[in-house]
């Protein structure tokens, strides 16, 4: 039974150093059309938003470990994705007003940041008042 537990350990250890060669970008490509914001919405959405929501993302430690650096990149992609401040201005009148839309509702209904990127980035953590003021830039930008 000992020989076994060892064996087993011995293997995970094995896995988790080999999932260590796995390549993960970890990129920011160039910042091609920043959102203009006034400097208190702009402050608001650096500390809160931009690690997953533009090319300006700051990698911590962890994400460069695997396999905690696979699920950081995929949630900074997905964020990008869904919501990018570094190509806001190449966006269309509509989709702005769409994406200000989306923003607004996601405030209201207090999703982002969500509460595991605010674990380890408790500044991230948005008050009321900062909430209110994303609300109402949201409705007149």
């Amino acid at each position: 039974m000992t020989i076994r537990i060892l064996l087993t350990g011995l293997g995970i250890l094995v896995l988790l150093t080999a999932t260590q060669l796995v390549p993960i970008d970890r990129s920011n490509p160039p910042v091609t059309a920043e959102i203009q914001v006034v400097p208190d919405i702009r402050g608001i959405l650096r500390r809160a938003c931009y690690d997953c929501h533009s090319h300006e993302t700051v990698w911590p430690w962890y994400s460069k470990i695997a396999p905690i650096s696979w699920l950081v990149a995929f949630d900074t992609w997905e964020g990008r994705e869904h919501l990018n401040f570094s190509t806001w201005e190449a966006l269309s009148a509509g989709e702005k007003s769409k994406r200000l839309k989306e923003i607004r509702e996601t405030v209201e209904e207090a999703e982002m940041p969500p509460w595991t990127y605010l674990l380890n980035h408790g500044a991230a953590k948005l008050s009321g008042a900062e909430l209110d003021r994303l609300r109402n830039w949201t409705l007149h930008p």
